[in-house]
């Protein structure tokens, strides 16, 4: 397994052999890519295990469905942090794999993410495996709404609530939509306007399956590509480990990019601990050169 950038004084030249290892690795290979929270770091967005995330807990699909006091608190605070991640804007990180995609050396992204960022970046074939913060469902009908409309008739019943919240300057955001909102007492959520079932975030929530085709989807991914890189993920989700599992199945390389262990480093031919910014905007900028153009597409 590559070394990763340890002790501060050897940290520069460490991340220098680290890099060249993942380009070698790398090079002459059409890649998938697993991306987690880390990779959105850099646009604001916090993760759940970085060392820098402030303390935060997913939301279960068990407690969602089954206490309204819970629901009404989570609509108040997604109320607030869906606009946030709707503002948010693609690092260089997720540039570089969309460049990576249009260069025929990266041929999708699988990501852990609901945060579009990929999609915002460019990036054409991306499976958003636990769902995106844009899209609310039904589940009793499954009819469904976009967020942004949904927010239309939150606020009818809720006027001036953002206003207030967004005037304090509370803007803890968690990866998943949901912000820190103090008072959520009076606030009023909505029934699905069709059947009156429980509207939900298309999110898949902690104790929820992944729909079973954008699991089929990623590992098709996987199986046709020549190589799998991980960036930004701890791959302490099952959902996103699998991938991993089934490319050393397959007897493929794996490198990872991520500030920290992963539980996949064991598996790993190459490990970089560092930010996925950096990183990946040098192997674009490595596998862009017209050498590098010809190898993708032969």
């Amino acid at each position: 397994m590559g070394r990763t950038a340890t002790p501060a004084g050897a940290a520069s030249r460490l991340e220098r052999v680290d890099a060249a290892e993942l380009v070698a690795l790398l090079a002459g290979r059409r890649f998938a890519v697993l991306t987690g929270a880390g990779i959105s770091t850099d646009s604001g967005i916090p993760d759940y295990r970085g060392p820098d995330s402030p303390p935060s807990n997913p939301v279960t699909l068990r407690q969602f469905t089954s206490d309204p006091s819970f629901r009404r608190r989570y609509w108040a605070r997604n109320h607030i942090g869906w606009r946030y991640m709707d503002e948010a804007r693609p690092n260089a990180g997720h540039h570089a794999l969309a460049q990576l995609e249009r260069g025929g050396v990266v041929t999708g992204v699988i990501t852990q993410n609901v945060d579009r960022l990929h999609t915002k970046a460019g990036s054409r074939t991306v499976v958003n495996l636990h769902g995106t913060y844009a899209q609310v469902v039904c589940l009793s009908c499954g009819s469904g709404m976009s967020r942004a409309a949904l927010a239309q008739k939150l606020e009818e019943l809720n006027p001036g609530f953002a206003e207030r919240i967004r005037a304090l300057g509370d803007r803890t955001l968690a990866p998943d939509a949901d912000a820190a909102v103090a008072d959520t007492g009076s606030f009023r959520y909505l029934d699905c306007p069709s059947c009156g079932g429980m509207l939900k975030p298309d999110i898949v929530y902690f104790g929820e399956n992944v729909p079973k085709n954008r699991v089929e989807q990623a590992y098709s991914l996987v199986d046709h590509a020549e190589a799998l890189l991980v960036a930004g993920s701890s791959l302490m989700v099952f959902s996103g480990y699998r991938f991993v599992r089934h490319a050393a199945a397959r007897g493929i390389p794996i490198a990872i990019v991520n500030r920290g262990r992963t539980r996949g480093d064991s598996l790993a031919a190459v490990k970089i601990d560092s930010g996925c910014s950096e990183t990946l905007t040098l192997l674009a900028n490595e596998f862009s050169s017209p050498d590098a153009a010809a190898v993708a597409c032969s």
